[in-house]
């Protein structure tokens, strides 16, 4: 099965070596490797000059280009007419040696697949119960796995807000819970959403499907976007034995304002995508959650130690919510 791997990369130079050194090491190689650079220095190209990589194609895109989705859609463009598979990998991640062999046998597996998602594990901390275990208020327990849950879903759970829907699906009042609840068992689970930067695609969904330009820049919650229009159409898995891990390098993000705003502006837009015309009940429970996570985030002020941070975050939260009663995302 021909694959192509895409990395989109904005000013990281060293972190995107790194995965190219652990892409390098896999016990299968991608076809070709295309990296796709918004950067607006040399100092990519530099690296990737000085470092030799086999089947490696640098785009540097013009300003036009720059951006996740539109890097994404540029990269798309360019893949071999062979390739069956395209695989896309975040510029700060380093994969386990057989990531792509346990990614790719999943289609083999599963042929009705339209796309599948591999498994961050450095960020997951869970232990093995057995399936009559009862979980306490502060646990989340799936598939006989728990691990503690964060303060805000505790809260959530209170509050009778909490996701109605497995991992990796997203619910009538959106705010779901990600791929990333998933646990560590080395099984493959059918889900609905992705995320993006640990994702592949058959490559004839992108005859039908792109990634919207909606999101600009950082592209927070793209890829919750494209995998629910994918998952009209077809199917989608996360093999949880597709392992690799994810540094979260902080250069290339936004500020915590623009993170904020983007948090509700792009989340109203991804519970829009699965829910076009919600009930009441529905918006009642969406604009609660947000509401209660923007308190949340003006009381990390008071509770912990990156106090202008949690205060910048939320206005950006508050002034992303008021601005959805004048001017919706379309």
């Amino acid at each position: 099965m021909k694959f192509s791997l895409i990395i989109c990369t904005y000013m990281r130079p060293q972190p995107l070596l790194q995965l190219l050194q652990s892409v390098q090491e896999q016990t299968v190689n991608p076809d070709e490797i295309l990296i796709i650079d918004g950067s607006t220095n040399e100092k990519t190209e530099t690296v990737l000059q000085e470092n030799h990589f086999n089947n490696l194609n640098y785009f540097l895109v013009p300003a036009e280009h720059r951006g996740l989705t539109k890097q994404r859609n540029f990269g798309i463009d360019r893949v071999g007419e062979e390739v069956e598979v395209i695989c896309f990998l975040d510029d700060d991640i380093v994969l386990e040696k057989d990531y792509f062999e346990q990614l790719l046998s999943t289609y083999t597996i599963y042929p009705e697949a339209l796309g599948v998602g591999g498994a961050i594990i450095d960020e997951i901390k869970c232990e093995f119960v057995g399936a009559i275990y009862q979980p306490k208020i502060d646990e989340y327990f799936f598939d006989g796995w728990k691990r503690k849950d964060g303060s805000r879903f505790i809260l959530r759970k209170k509050m009778g807000l909490d996701s109605d829907c497995p991992p990796g699906y997203s619910s009538l009042y959106s705010h779901g819970r990600s791929v990333g609840f998933l646990p560590p068992s080395g099984k493959t689970y059918e889900v609905e959403m992705l995320m993006g930067g640990v994702s592949s695609f058959r490559k004839k969904v992108f005859e039908t499907l792109r990634f919207s330009t909606y999101f600009e820049g950082y592209g927070l919650y793209e890829d919750a976007d494209f995998t629910l229009r994918v998952s009209r159409i077809g199917k989608l898995y996360l093999n949880t034995a597709a392992k690799l891990n994810h540094y979260h390098e902080a250069s290339g993000r936004p500020n915590q304002f623009q993170y904020g705003k983007m948090v509700v502006r792009n989340g109203w837009y991804v519970w829009r995508t699965k829910n076009p015309k919600p009930l009441f009940n529905h918006q009642l429970k969406w604009h609660g959650i947000t509401l209660l996570l923007i308190v949340i985030r003006y009381s990390n002020v008071l509770t912990t130690n990156n106090k202008k941070e949690g205060f910048t975050e939320a206005i950006g939260r508050t002034i992303g919510w008021l601005s959805l009663w004048f001017n919706k995302p379309k």
